[in-house]
């Protein structure tokens, strides 16, 4: 099977499922790269607390989903 075949075989399979199973799964998703994250964060902060963790991981998802800036939390130029 190709990429592409298999990409094609998976959006199907999405489309069979339920609403409630896509968003569990986007949840779930969503999830794993929070720990992730979590992981990276106590990588660069050994001795950091789990609130000192949270508080990283909740700065970096409003850079993150902040409209009108780049991840790294520069403006991004409006086209209005």
């Amino acid at each position: 099977m190709t990429p592409t075949e298999f990409t094609q075989q998976q959006i199907e399979r999405y489309r069979q499922m339920t609403g409630e199973q896509r968003l569990l799964i986007a949840l779930n998703l969503h999830e794993m790269s929070c720990e992730i994250a979590r992981d990276g964060i106590r990588g660069h902060y050994p001795d950091a607390t789990p609130e000192f963790v949270e508080d990283k991981l909740h700065e970096r998802l409003r850079q993150t989903y902040q409209p009108g800036t780049t991840q790294s939390g520069t403006a991004v130029a409006s086209h209005d």
